[in-house]
């Protein structure tokens, strides 16, 4: 069986992406802060504790990982706060920078020799706020866009491989992400995603013909919506 590695895997989006790969016979390793094989309670999946918003414990993780053989990573590890930008701690830029642009720049290098080898999946999970620029979103939309450049210039560099890499770019999706901001998805389903439309999305990317990639794969609610708590 081939080997996915997912990080966020503990909630949301993440966990939705990790119940399709199990369903598609993947050995799937979860890595989050909080996170148990009672989980999902499959023989084929594994929980990795790491803070990846913690350098020290990320290149940990990373060493760990030079030794596997890996044919998916998924980066979907990630957070958000959306204020005035004067207004965001020292530490909260630090952290949301780390967590969301470098730390997967870290798992990537760590794994990439693996994913060419095997012909693998290199997907990023960003946001559609790679693609707009929004007010009180500054460094969360800097982030993301890091991660869209350098998925789009690492795909050139490695066209000569095997290995398929895509951004999946969700527009607002149901998930626990939203707990600790002032606003939320609506309860209207033309309103927003749901993780398992995340998860359709990576479905149909593992199953198209391997000579063809979709390197940036938006997916928009049919209306919008948001909730202010």
């Amino acid at each position: 069986m081939k080997n996915a590695i997912v990080t966020g895997a503990s909630s949301g989006i993440g966990q939705a992406l990790t119940k399709r790969l199990l369903a598609l016979g993947f050995n799937v390793t979860g890595v989050s802060r909080n996170i148990d094989e009672a989980l999902f309670n499959q023989v084929n999946f594994k929980a990795l504790q790491c803070d990846l918003s913690d350098e020290k414990q990320t290149l940990q993780l990373a060493e760990q990982l030079k030794k596997e053989e890996v044919f998916i990573l998924i980066n979907c590890a990630g957070f958000g706060k959306f204020a005035p930008h004067e207004e965001l701690s020292a530490k909260t830029i630090s952290q949301m920078t780390f967590l969301n642009l470098t730390a997967p720049m870290l798992l990537t290098n760590a794994t990439l020799r693996s994913l060419k080898k095997n012909g693998g999946y290199l997907i990023n999970i960003n946001s559609i706020e790679a693609l707009r620029a929004s007010k009180f979103a500054g460094v969360y939309t800097a982030t993301k866009a890091g991660l869209k450049a350098f998925s789009d210039s690492l795909f050139e560099e490695t066209r000569k491989s095997d290995l398929s890499i895509t951004n999946i770019n969700p527009d607002m999706t149901q998930s626990s992400f939203y707990d600790e901001l002032h606003f939320d998805v609506t309860q209207n389903d033309s309103e927003k995603l749901l993780a398992t439309d995340i998860a359709d999305a990576l479905q149909h990317i593992l199953t198209m013909r391997k000579g063809a990639v979709v390197t940036d794969y938006t997916i928009r609610s049919l209306n919008f919506g948001i909730k202010k708590k």
